[in-house]
C-alpha cells in the first residue's frame, strides 16, 4: 500500500475521527473531513464543506433510518445534516473502519450506526472497533465476526473511511493506531 496514493475520509469530530484524522496526519496520508457550516470539528486538515445542494444528495428517510436502527432519531436539521455528511464518508471511502460499540440487534450504537448501516447496504468491507469487548469484528454474511488477535484488518484499499465514537477511550485510540502501523 502506497501511503502516497491514500486518502482518509472522515468528518474531523472529537474523538475517533480525529484520531483516525492525527495518525493520517503523522504518515503522511491525504485526509477529507465532510462537514456543514455550523458545524463543531477539531479537524481543519482537508476540510470540505458541504453546501445545502450537496448536503441534499445524501439525504435519507429518518423513518426508513429509524426502523432500520431500531430506534428513534430526532427530526432536527442539525441532526439530518450529520447523516447526510456521514453519507459522503461512507460513500467515498471503500473500506469502512468503525470506532464504538456493537448492540445485540447487530447495528452500531449512536449515529455512528448510521454509517455502518450505509455501508452494510453499499456492500463494503465493514470493520468496527468494538471498545467494550477490545476487539475488530468484520461484517460478513449478515453477522459480525470477531478479528482472531494476529488478524486484524489491514487497509486494503487507497480510499477508507475512519468514523466512530465522540467518546473515545485507550482501547480505540491503540486500535486506530494498529491499523495505521499494520497498514503502513
Amino acid at each position: 500500500m502506497n501511503k502516497e496514493e491514500c486518502i482518509l475520509f472522515s468528518g474531523g469530530l472529537k474523538g475517533a475521527e480525529a484520531e483516525f484524522g492525527a495518525n493520517a496526519e503523522r504518515l503522511g496520508i491525504e485526509e477529507v473531513n465532510f462537514t456543514f457550516d455550523g458545524h463543531n470539528i477539531i479537524r481543519n486538515r482537508g476540510l470540505r464543506i458541504l453546501n445545502h445542494e450537496e448536503l441534499k444528495l445524501g439525504d435519507v428517510s429518518l423513518e426508513y433510518v429509524s426502523r432500520l436502527m431500531n430506534r428513534r432519531y430526532t427530526n432536527s436539521p442539525t441532526f439530518r445534516k450529520i447523516l447526510q455528511s456521514i453519507w459522503y464518508q461512507i460513500n467515498n471511502g471503500q473500506e469502512i473502519y468503525v470506532i464504538g460499540e456493537i448492540l445485540e440487534d447487530k447495528t452500531v450504537k449512536g449515529g455512528t450506526g448510521w454509517g455502518a448501516e450505509f455501508a452494510k447496504l453499499c456492500n463494503k468491507p465493514l470493520y468496527v472497533f468494538d471498545q467494550k469487548r477490545d476487539s475488530w469484528f468484520n461484517w460478513k454474511n449478515l453477522d459480525w465476526l470477531e478479528c482472531k488477535k494476529g488478524a486484524e484488518p489491514v487497509i486494503s484499499h487507497i480510499h477508507f473511511t475512519g468514523t466512530g465514537t465522540r467518546f473515545l477511550e485507550e482501547n480505540g485510540k491503540k486500535a486506530i493506531a494498529g491499523l495505521f502501523e499494520r497498514t503502513f
